[in-house]
């Protein structure tokens, strides 16, 4: 073969990754001095900066001051903004008492109207939600006032919204979505969100019918530096997260896009989600996004969005964004069948190709599918085993989890080059019968039961003209080949990457996969250099680089806070008190408060409040009873009615309490109604026992219970009172976190939770 040295070709390799992800944001540079009609990063970062001081989560007290910064900079646009606030229940059962800010420019015509949205609250309780969503209303605040610098009138409504309780149930959607009387005549939304502090925004369609529409005119609306692919949102569905588009899409039919940036997710939802932390270029690819799409849709017509037909789409450096309707997924998929087909009989006619050599290549195939799916899978067991404290990092992405990927990915890539490396006299032209047959099922699955990746069929292609090259050429040029092969490299570095920080580090097996996967579809690159079994020693040497990199990397400082939870759980009932964490490993902080373990008692550990990753309390010891004011409970209806029996339960806080857990034993509930909002069906517990709802207070709120069951029911009540004031309590004498701490995100934490059980006979 006419070869290039091979360290070219692995140097030009590595800058067409790079370059795939340096185009897929825009570059940060201070901007301070930009025209007041272009959207500028450092004007969205002073918002940013503002509303990200102190966590504001609805019912703290920096909630207020966020509200009125936001309300105050839409006045200062002359826009008039108006709140919106009532009761509402989110997903889960969770009430809660929003506060919506709401503003509208006014549009020329009377058409649908265009939604912008954003949620202005963090997550309870220490979040400083920078990210999450700061971020995203600081685009939106600037956007919009580069939209109205420009002085043009658009064809359209633009409603601003930005949401409160989002992180509760996503309440605050739901309150303008059933109750605003703007809701009903939305055309799209645009949805700006994070899930970690930086990388790029990812487009996300969410629509009830086909994309087709959606999709052309964001290609129209030309957004410089799309991150966008029909795989993306169906993963997303499959997950357990939703943002306050979802809400929209559900209850009125409303299409629209979601943008969000997920990496560095060890931020999310903690107390390092800061300004200081926030990627800046991620900043400026949400309003890359913005500026184009305001334009274009403030001036579209939105009521020719829906359509029955669905597009695959993707995108790639220097084409934008491609596009084919789902229609063409069986036709490509059964021409890239018969080009295989066909060029296998020729290969065997004209004796390029051997059957046995070719059944032989399915060898280290299956060999490199084993070893590498098998290392990624055990690979986060693993790593918890050796560092207990990730068990810790309940999201599952650690400070080094970069380095991990790297030294997976470097051990997959050494697998694929050692095992190959042996095999590598049957011949490339062999050796990539088997890659083919596994792909072509890939796609052929991939097209019944996920369409929106069959783009997968694209590098495919490019692999059978690699193919088709190499049986009619003896010695092909490996720049030629190496041409062949970007698509494979532009299309799945970023899966290779993006499954292990958007899902966790126990995702390092589809990475591991990804990888291997993709080494076929570049293999006739490499099998210039017959599979270099010097590469295959780099590979493994960067591996273990990467790993004793990550192992110095894997403690805790100031700028890598290690998470820790102490909580306080005092028992009306049996007039004891306990200390609970949710550590696996404890700290110098908490450990002396679990000196002497204990067991809580069961009726108490089967109720008490766990995380959305199913994390209960790993420590528990007893603790001294402090002086607790019980709330009042008042019962004002006990009645039989018929076959019903009905329960009318009034609760006010003597104190100040975050969240009202409760819990209900022993009765099978016919209806629920709390604060005149009536509790989904679906989510009631299921047999006679279990969790009722969730109510987020502000001060001075009460709950008020409404009950319907059978009337020969007993029912029993359990109420768990948690406030965030564990660290600030005078009998408790709680030390300060150190500063390499912080709390524990996802749980109940740093909170003193009172429990009163009330039995109705």
């Amino acid at each position: 073969m006419k070869k290039t040295p091979s360290y070219i070709i692995i140097i030009l390799m590595a800058a067409a990754i790079y370059w795939g992800f340096y185009t897929s944001t825009p570059s940060y540079d201070p901007d301070t001095e930009s025209t007041l009609n272009e959207f500028s990063v450092d004007r969205a970062l002073a918002h940013v900066q503002q509303l990200s001081k102190e966590p504001h989560a609805l019912g703290f007290p920096a909630h207020q001051s966020a509200k009125m910064y936001v309300f105050d900079q839409l006045n200062k646009m002359g826009l008039s903004p108006v709140t919106q606030t009532g009761y509402a229940l989110g997903k889960g059962n969770n009430l809660s008492k929003p506060t919506n800010i709401i503003a509208k420019i006014e549009g020329t015509e009377q058409g649908k109207s265009l939604l912008v949205l954003s949620h202005y609250d963090s997550n309870p309780h220490s979040s400083l939600g920078a990210s999450d969503a700061a971020s995203g209303v600081a685009t939106i605040l600037e956007g919009v006032r580069a939209f109205l610098s420009k002085k043009i009138r658009p064809t359209n409504d633009i409603i601003i919204l930005f949401t409160d309780s989002e992180e509760l149930g996503l309440n605050g959607a739901e309150l303008f979505a059933n109750q605003h009387p703007w809701a009903k005549n939305i055309g799209l939304v645009l949805n700006f969100e994070a899930r970690g502090s930086g990388g790029p925004s990812y487009t996300f369609i969410e629509t009830n019918r086909g994309n087709q529409n959606l999709i052309s005119e964001f290609i129209a609306a030309r957004p410089e530096h799309p991150m966008a692919n029909s795989l993306y949102y169906s993963i997303y569905k499959m997950l357990p997260n939703d943002t306050d588009l979802t809400v929209f899409r559900e209850n009125l039919d409303i299409d629209g896009f979601n943008f969000a940036f997920i990496d560095d997710h060890f931020d999310y939802h903690t107390a390092q989600d800061s300004f200081e932390r926030l990627d800046r270029t991620s900043l400026a690819h949400q309003g890359s996004y913005l500026m184009p799409l305001l334009e274009h849709f403030s001036q579209a017509n939105l009521n020719q969005l829906k359509s029955l037909n669905d597009h695959v789409y993707f995108n790639m450096p220097f084409f934008h964004v491609v596009t084919y309707p789902f229609d063409w997924i069986m036709p490509l998929l059964f021409i890239a069948i018969l080009f295989f087909v066909a060029l296998l009989i020729r290969g065997i006619q004209k004796k390029s190709l051997s059957l046995k050599k070719s059944l032989l290549g399915f060898i280290p195939l299956l060999v490199t599918l084993l070893l590498n799916g098998l290392v990624g899978y055990f690979a986060w067991p693993f790593l918890k085993w050796v560092y207990p404290s990730y068990n810790d990092i309940l999201h599952g992405f650690t400070y080094n989890g970069y380095l991990y990927i790297l030294a997976f990915a470097l051990f997959s890539l050494a697998i694929c080059m050692f095992v190959y490396h042996r095999y590598h006299e049957i011949g490339i032209r062999n050796l990539l019968v088997a890659p083919l047959v596994l792909w072509l099922v890939i796609c052929t699955l991939v097209a019944i039961y996920l369409p929106g990746a069959s783009f997968f069929i694209v590098p495919v292609f490019c692999l059978l003209a690699m193919w088709l090259t190499l049986i009619n050429q003896k010695d092909p040029h490996t720049l030629l080949l190496l041409f062949l092969a970007l698509p494979a490299l532009w299309l799945y570095t970023p899966f290779i990457k993006g499954f292990a920080v958007g899902l966790g580090l126990k995702m390092l097996v589809a990475s591991t996969l990804m990888l291997t996967l993709t080494f076929f579809l570049i293999s006739p690159v490499l099998a210039s250099y017959r599979f270099s079994k010097g590469w295959s020693k780099v590979f493994f040497t960067g591996f273990f680089i990467c790993l004793i990199v990550a192992h110095i990397d894997s403690g805790f400082d100031e700028d890598r806070k290690r998470p820790s939870s102490l909580v306080y759980v005092s028992d009306n009932d049996s007039k004891k008190a306990y200390w609970g964490s949710y550590d696996n490993v404890l700290t110098e902080w908490n450990e002396d408060y679990f000196i002497n373990q204990d067991s809580m008692p069961l009726r108490l550990k089967s109720k008490i409040l766990s995380s959305k990753y199913g994390t209960a309390f790993q420590q528990v010891s007893e603790a001294p009873k402090i002086n607790l004011e019980k709330p009042k409970i008042e019962t004002l209806k006990d009645t039989i009615i018929g076959e019903k029996r009905i329960i009318e339960v009034c609760l006010t806080p003597q104190r100040v309490v975050n969240r009202l857990d409760v819990y209900l034993d022993g009765a099978d509930l016919l209806t629920a109604n709390v604060n005149g909002q009536e509790l989904s069906t679906y989510d009631l517990p299921k047999n006679s026992s279990g969790r009722l709802f969730t109510h987020y207070l502000t001060p001075d709120e009460y709950t008020e219970l409404q009950l319907s069951m059978a009337k020969n029911q007993k029912p029993k009540l359990t109420f768990f009172e948690s406030s965030n004031d564990l660290l600030t309590n005078q009998e408790l004498n709680i030390e300060e976190r150190p500063e390499h701490q912080m709390p524990m995100p996802f749980v109940v934490n740093d909170a003193i939770i009172n429990i009163t059980t009330v039995s109705y006979e």
